[in-house]
């Protein structure tokens, strides 16, 4: 470690407790169908579905009204945590599918813990358009999915300790990638945080592969590992529909596949998400479809 596994775990989290949008619950069975396992296969990975996290039912809100479903959220983020640390423990590299961007609070949590046992560090690189470091104070809709990130970096301890107290991750070894819609109040989180940003007009001044080498050394620097969180609505809405919070001028197709290209061929890569999926704002399955390509150039599919 670091570098892939070529044994690797699925673990769904169909969630969408967090999201503004009901749907994205059927995330990790749309990515199943768009064949995610049999094209692993064929790149000759050991591929184990393990299954989903179980999720409760969404009950009518009692409390917490700056953070929705809170405790709900948080059983399903410790259970993610749990079987990523089991995927880590076996010896497999744990590829979460969502399921909204809340449930990274687990992924993240689960990886920077197995490694912690070492007294290793773990860098992040988050792709977004949005910069899901909002916490209940400042979010404007108390959705989950916009505070992830904030309590990953320690920021906010309002849904409790996941895996152990405190941030998951340093700041110093953060990167987001893709970002272009961003609250007033997130912006100053983002800015006094400490993390490095790449928004879009970063990409389209510089181009994706001077990006993605700079995120990879800055996750990188004196960690042993880089988890990757991959929200779907990173990309631009007119090739991936099927998300709950789409926002015009995205990642291009070539520029999503080159960003995983990148991290793959970095050999750092220990585990990663791929969230935001909604079947429910998708057309013939084509942004789970998507999502599975990405999934795949992230393990290691070469174009030759």
């Amino acid at each position: 470690m670091p570098g892939v596994s070529r044994k690797v775990t699925l673990i769904g989290v169909p969630m969408d407790l967090g999201a503004s949008k009901r749907g994205a619950a059927g995330g990790p069975n749309a990515i199943r169908l768009a064949g995610v396992m049999r094209h692993l296969e064929a790149l000759g990975v050991e591929v184990e579905d393990g299954g989903d996290v179980p999720v409760p039912k969404r009950k009518p809100q009692v409390g917490h009204p700056s953070m929705k479903f809170r405790s709900a959220i948080h059983k399903v983020c410790e259970e993610t945590a749990k079987r990523v640390l089991e995927a880590h423990e076996d010896g497999r590299t744990p590829v979460v599918l969502g399921g909204d961007h809340s449930l990274a609070m687990g992924s993240v949590a689960g990886t920077a813990k197995f490694l912690s046992q070492e007294k290793k560090n773990l860098g992040l690189i988050w792709v977004d358009a949005h910069g899901d470091i909002n916490t209940p104070k400042s979010s404007p809709s108390g959705n989950v999915h916009g505070m992830p990130l904030a309590h990953i970096l320690g920021l906010d301890s309002n849904l409790g300790a996941i895996m152990g107290k405190g941030p998951k991750v340093q700041a110093r070894n953060v990167c987001l990638i893709g970002i272009r819609d961003v609250d007033a109040s997130e912006r100053l989180n983002l800015r006094e945080s400490g993390v490095k940003v790449f928004t879009m007009k970063d990409i389209d001044r510089h181009g994706m592969a001077s990006v993605v080498d700079q995120a990879l050394e800055i996750a990188s620097d004196h960690t042993d590992g880089i988890h990757v969180s991959y929200d779907i609505d990173a990309v631009d809405p007119a090739i991936a529909k099927g998300t709950g919070t789409p926002s015009r001028g995205g990642l291009t197709y070539r520029e999503s596949h080159l960003l995983m290209e990148l991290v793959a061929d970095s050999d750092l890569l220990v585990s990663m998400d791929m969230v935001e999926i909604n079947p429910m704002e998708d057309v013939q399955n084509q942004t789970a479809g998507l999502a599975s390509e990405l999934i795949q150039s992230a393990l290691g599919k070469r174009i030759y």
